[in-house]
């Protein structure tokens, strides 16, 4: 991976003219729900959702950067409610300078929603704290056509901070703004509200940056897919350039929070309306095993028959979160003994107004719909985005593939 920055930002106008159209208003403001956050409210960093990243990366990150990043709580901590990142200068493994960096690559990605961070950040020569994104599938397509969406970097004693893109049109490309000026002595809250249409940058509310991306105009598809998250502070590289000797170490990256917001179910579904549910994949639907009447009966699917165990009443529990009951056993669909876990396969079960029975309807997009469990913040798929009858329906990482996308339509 390379993260190639800019310090003055060149693309052609034909580009410009397709990815910003004219007269094209802000779309009204979502509802929002939260999905998944952390707190840091704990003494030690969550490694059920987050990985330090260990060493210097390839040149440096891509950007020949100059720090070592460990997870030795000199330089990771999570302490007084806060994920605390600190770059010291020191001698070690090789490097004049150490830092952390940290992201949550397997263990949470998101596909839209408003992104956010409360920090505080550091200032001075050579400090390049970033708050970013990364696409899900960097490993096996490699970057830039991941793609990438930094919410906020800040370089230096810049007075704003940058909100930018990279994608792949033929070779790299990017795109950004600068907020307005702040006071960095004090907290403030970065973000991106980001859907099938836009990317949105935001400082304490107020909007900065927009990207279009609807219709993958402008060869943005890598924003339509899932993306994991990053924090870290740098020391150095191409864009900042090297720390002097007005710069004061240790410098501290300070985060309150992170959260994730996705936006409320799409309003065309109808609460009490009775749905069969269609994978993209397969073209089969949702079906409980051997038209069982009984409390634990496995969910797969199947060739669609019109059948009464392939249908589901889809009714909103008010909170942005939806339960669905078999129509032929009057039981709802429940992930076995709540569990975090991917692979599981999924369940009728009595209702029991658990979140194990509660799920989220996403619109993504071309008329299909992802459900995500709210006790495990993962997908209903298809196992082994399988198109043969009787494959197991579970639940899995969010990754965008077809396996996840389900078409409603309504028969009663």
């Amino acid at each position: 991976m390379r993260r190639r920055k800019w310090a003055a930002l060149f693309m052609t106008f034909a580009l410009l003219i397709t990815l910003f159209p004219a007269g094209k208003a802000a779309d009204a403001a979502a509802s929002w729900n939260l999905v998944w956050s952390d707190e840091f409210n704990g003494t030690s960093l969550n490694t059920a959702d987050w990985t330090a990243e260990i060493g210097t990366g390839s040149s440096g990150w891509g950007n020949n950067e100059l720090q070592y990043y460990t997870n030795r709580s000199q330089n990771l901590q999570v302490t007084g409610g806060n994920l605390v990142i600190t770059a010291q200068k020191e001698s070690y493994n090789g490097s004049s300078y150490t830092s952390a960096r940290i992201k949550t690559q397997g263990k949470k990605s998101f596909t839209y929603g408003k992104i956010e961070a409360r920090m505080k950040l550091p200032s001075g020569q050579g400090i390049w704290p970033a708050f970013w994104m990364l696409g899900s599938n960097i490993d096996t397509i490699g970057w830039p056509k991941s793609g990438e969406i930094d919410i906020m970097e800040r370089v230096n004693n810049n007075a704003y901070v940058n909100g930018t893109v990279h994608w792949d049109a033929n070779g790299h490309a990017e795109y950004g703004k600068v907020s307005g000026n702040l006071d960095f002595s004090q907290y403030h809250v970065y973000s991106v509200e980001w859907d099938a249409k836009y990317i949105r940058w935001y400082v304490d509310g107020s909007l900065f940056n927009e990207f279009y991306i609807e219709n993958n105009t402008g060869n943005t598809e890598e924003f339509q897919k899932p993306f994991f998250l990053l924090l870290n502070l740098a020391v150095g590289g191409n864009w900042p350039g090297s720390p002097n000797a007005s710069t004061a170490f240790p410098a501290q990256m300070l985060v309150d929070y992170v959260r994730v917001y996705q936006a409320a179910s799409s309003a065309s579904i109808v609460s009490g309306g009775v749905y069969t549910f269609a994978s993209k994949a397969s073209g089969k639907v949702m079906d409980v095993v051997d038209v069982s009447t009984a409390a634990g009966a496995k969910i797969h699917q199947w060739t669609n028959y019109t059948a009464a165990n392939q249908q589901f009443r889809v009714d909103s529990t008010g909170d942005g979160y939806y339960k669905l009951t078999a129509v032929h056993s009057g039981k709802v669909l429940d992930v076995p003994n709540s569990s975090t876990a991917t692979g599981v396969q999924l369940q009728q079960w009595n209702d029991n107004g658990t979140d194990a029975q509660r799920w989220r309807i996403v619109d993504a997009g071309g008329g299909y719909y992802k459900l995500i469990s709210k006790v495990s913040g993962l997908a209903v798929d298809v196992s082994g985005s399988s198109t043969a009858d009787g494959a197991a329906v579970q639940q899995w990482t969010d990754n965008g593939t077809d396996a996840q996308k389900w078409a409603l339509t309504k028969v009663n």
